[in-house]
């Protein structure tokens, strides 16, 4: 088969291939005018930035610059940073413009790419995002590419976790912002909680670039952006609680390391029920009584937290804080914290300070986030495995960039044992003989436990030069990774995504050069500078004579994706280099997705001690091991969309509603629209259609009208008039709730009363969400439950989350009206005394609606004590029905 796709590919250009092909016609015109561009001023090639802006705002499209403005950027580069773009890049670039991924290489030079696509799109002056994985590489990349940007007269924001809301107002107003994932989400949601237009920092989705878009769009689209605010404390319960999860045995609960979850057997239930009613924590007998579903939930968690949460892999214990680790990076993330509990429960486990739940104010996940921009693009070394999924979600095309040079690393077969500690043996033994011929090593683990087991027997083994990276500061982080190919470095690293930056052979030049000079106080001193880069250079051609950089896994991950990204640390740029990869039948993927019966077919084999084996039935295994786990992440991240999808098309709903409510200057409308919507509601609660007078719950109505709208109006008194109807009883219940209000206008005037309306509706509908997404998250975990009833829980979800939104819209009126007719005004006269005599006036004037005013011939039936019909507030008899 691989023979026939490789005689096949000789005659038939591949998909990509005639993808790349198709900007050939594009790469030439850019490279065309790069003799013209050259030898014009600074000043002239700044001016350029304004004749585009003036030709988009003439007709163009940014589509119609592509080509003079990629050869723009590519000029400023060279001047302002010394770095002309090549082909490849121009090509890359083209591909993010159109909205696409661009999968290149690592040390092809993603960041100097996103220069071109950046600069065209920000020429329409809507604002570009550049979005990265962490506030290290957001800060270095603005830093370093605004020099560019500032040379074509473009400004350059950067939004990091400390800078407050001016801060970040300015940033987003900036032609190009940079920033992470967590802080661009995290604004967004901060906007749709902000009570004023003005206050909100960020001006629109136009256009994002995400680096490491695979990180991002895919490792972390199951982990939805939250904003919390505390609830109740409850440490002592949860401290309790741990206290039983010991007392179990293994036999008490059963662990399903592929799902990651653990649930009791019966003995286990029947043990820890015992344990709960013993001290006093269920409110019935049964463990599972609907009484006692929280502290099931808090059980569960516990449970977890000691069975299925490993310290120094999940998460760590720093500073009296559990501190959760990512999965893909072996980073720490500081600020996150597992949600519905399971976060307190490993607190109580660690023996840490406890800190108080949290309750949503409001999320989002990246998936719907990223999804609003009107055009999104993002760059990678590594998205072709996932393809699909970026296309189906995302609508984002994959698209394989040519390397700049020839690929010269030797990719070596998977080395594989039985045990772990032969395979240790065997990587100490290999790091060893590359040491001694001076060539440098980086090895991946997956966890920060599994590096630090590492480096204690590498140290022990006498292994030289050892750095081990995981879960530090950036800056440092940057620096480990920028020298680690200097030759006879050792490198323990704990997965390698989104490090943003490369390993060169020799160590990074200008990170040595900054460091040295400033700590040597030798700043702007050329002879030292001089003898630093002779000396990198040396370092260099060393490395590369010992076969550049070797990398060497520890076993393979749950994703190819991941394995290609450590695998393609090395052999950037034509540089030579080697990758392996060691595993054993005791790694985890082996031992949870492997077969079972592979042991003993390589005993069967003869495989000895300390001899591995490459056989391609086991390759073939670890493949369709990693297919199971990368098929099953898919369809959980699709689940997740699904059903957020469902949640995201409300938020937006509401989100535009608090726009529409804090643009607007004079709410009079919508709140009268939403006070007599409130009162058609209450009529039809209280009167049944096509009904008679007799069938009408009166008492019901009159209570209503009272406490919704604070009228104590003479319903009962109308609803025994000869003719009358639901709809004039309609009509006079508005008229006279019409009347408080246009009183109330009079007393305290429109602005005073505009900032009222405005901050009650914007206060009522935050808390109506805040209160809807807590019940989306209970329908949510009870909801999979219908699938036992052979109903689809998608739709089951669907048709609920429908009747509560209707349900939050309906309470929105009812409240927002309530509280609106309730209000007392901070002056001697109440809203109630107005309300008082707007009765008094209403009711006048429905008891002499039926008389002419300007004909006194028809007042002659009017009852001596009723209000005169002239209007006077007087009654008939002291007025025109006076005895003279």
């Amino acid at each position: 088969m691989a023979l026939l796709r490789r005689i096949t590919s000789r005659f038939f250009r591949s998909r990509n291939d005639r993808k790349i092909k198709k900007y050939q016609p594009y790469l030439h015109s850019i490279n065309a005018l790069e003799a013209e561009i050259e030898i014009i001023s600074d000043d002239e090639l700044k001016a350029k930035t304004d004749q585009f802006r003036t030709d988009i705002k003439l007709g163009k499209s940014v589509d119609d610059l592509l080509i003079p403005a990629f050869a723009v950027v590519r000029e400023a580069s060279k001047r302002a940073l010394g770095m002309r773009h090549f082909d490849v890049q121009l090509i890359g670039g083209m591909i993010l413009h159109e909205g696409n991924i661009s999968e290149m290489r690592t040390g092809e030079g993603k960041t100097l790419v996103a220069t071109l696509p950046v600069y065209l799109n920000a020429l329409s002056g809507k604002g570009v995002h550049v979005v990265t994985v962490n506030d290290y590489l957001a800060k270095r990349d603005s830093e370093w590419m605004k020099k560019v940007y500032s040379f074509l007269g473009m400004t350059t924001g950067v939004i990091i976790n400390e800078l407050d809301d001016d801060e970040r107002k300015k940033a987003y107003n900036c032609d190009i912002t940079y920033g992470t994932n967590n802080e661009f989400g995290f604004d967004y949601l901060r906007d749709n909680m902000k009570f004023d237009i003005e206050s909100m920092v960020q001006r629109g989705h136009h256009y994002a670039i995400i680096d490491e878009v695979d990180s991002i769009l895919i490792d972390e689209a199951r982990t939805p952006l939250i904003i919390s605010g505390p609830v109740d404390d409850k440490s002592d319960l949860y401290t309790t609680i741990d206290q039983f999860i010991p007392r179990l045995d293994c036999e008490d609960y059963i662990i399903d390391e592929k799902e990651r979850s653990v649930i009791f057997t019966e003995d286990g239930s029947e043990k820890i029920e015992k344990m709960l009613g013993d001290a006093g924590l269920l409110n019935e007998n049964s463990l599972y009584d609907i009484d006692n579903i929280a502290i099931v939930h808090h059980v569960n968690n516990a449970l977890k937290a000691h069975t299925i949460f490993a310290r120094d892999k999940d998460y760590i214990v720093r500073n009296n804080e559990v501190v959760i680790i990512d999965e893909f990076t072996g980073r720490m993330t500081p600020g996150r914290r597992y949600s519905d509990g399971q976060h307190q429960a490993l607190e109580a486990k660690e023996k840490v300070n406890i800190q108080p739940e949290n309750k949503t104010l409001a999320s989002v996940t990246f998936q719907n986030y990223f999804r609003m921009y009107n055009k999104l693009a993002g760059m990678t070394g590594t998205a072709m495995t996932e393809s699909d999924e970026f296309f189906d979600i995302y609508k984002l095309n994959v698209v394989e960039v040519p390397t700049n040079k020839p690929v010269a690393r030797i990719d070596n077969d998977d080395q594989i044992y039985i045990t772990s500690k032969e395979k240790h043996r065997a990587i100490i033994k290999i790091v060893k003989q590359c040491q001694e011929r001076g060539q440098p090593v980086l090895v991946g683990t997956t966890s920060i436990e599994k590096s630090e087991r590492l480096s204690d027997l590498m140290e022990t083994a006498g292994v030289k030069n050892l750095k081990v990276l995981n879960a530090l500061y950036h800056e440092q982080e940057a620096y480990i990774i920028g020298q680690a190919g200097i030759p006879g470095a050792v490198t323990i690293a704990t997965n390698m995504a989104g490090r943003g930056t490369d390993i060169q052979l020799g160590g990074n030049l200008d990170m040595r050069i900054e460091r040295e000079l400033e700590s040597q106080s030798k700043k702007g001193d050329e002879k030292f500078r001089r003898k630093i880069t002779e000396e990198v250079s040396s370092l260099k051609e060393k490395a590369i004579s010992a076969g550049g950089l070797f990398v060497l896994a520890t076993e393979r991950h749950e994703s190819r994706r991941i394995d290609n990204q450590l695998r393609g640390r090395s052999g950037r740029q034509g540089d030579p280099g080697n990758s392996i990869f060691f595993l054993s039948l005791e790694d985890d993927l082996m031992r949870i997705f492997g077969s079972h019966r592979m042991d003993s077919m390589l005993i069967k084999l003869g495989l000895k001690e300390d001899e591995a084996i490459t056989h391609p039935w086991i390759s073939k295994a670890l493949e369709k091991a990693q297919q199971k786990v990368e098929t099953h992440n898919l369809d959980t991240r699709k689940n997740l969309l699904k059903f957020d999808d469902v949640m995201n098309e409300q938020r937006k709903v509401i989100f535009e509603q608090r726009i529409d409510i804090m643009s607007s200057d004079n709410l009079s409308e919508y709140i009268k629209d939403m006070r007599e919507d409130t009162i058609e509601e209450l009529i039809n609660s209280a009167v049944p259609e096509k009904s008679y007078s007799d069938q009408w719950s009166i008492e019901k109505l009159k209570d209503s009208v009272q406490h919704y709208l604070n009228l104590d109006l003479p319903i009962k008194d109308w609803a025994n008039e000869d003719g009358i109807d639901e709809q004039r009883i309609l009509e006079r219940i508005i008229n006279a709730a019409n009347e408080i209000n246009k009183k109330r206008y009079q007393m305290v005037g429109k602005e005073i009363l505009a900032h009222i309306e405005k901050s009650v509706l914007l206060q009522t509908l935050d808390d109506l969400w805040r209160e809807h997404l807590e019940n989306l998250e209970h329908l949510r975990f009870v909801i999979g439950l219908r699938g036992y009833g052979q109903r689809d829980p998608l739709n089951e979800y669907k048709s609920e989350a429908f009747q509560l939104f209707n349900s939050l819209l309906s309470d929105l009126r009812r409240i927002v009206t309530s509280k609106m007719m309730n209000l007392e005004m901070f002056q001697k006269t109440t809203i109630k005394d107005v309300y008082r005599k707007a009765i008094i006036t209403n009711k006048k004037r429905q008891e002499t609606e039926k008389y002419k005013m300007n004909d006194s011939k028809d007042w002659h039936s009017v009852g001596r004590n009723q209000p005169c019909p002239c209007g006077t507030g007087l009654k008939y008899k002291h007025c025109h029905g006076k005895i003279k």
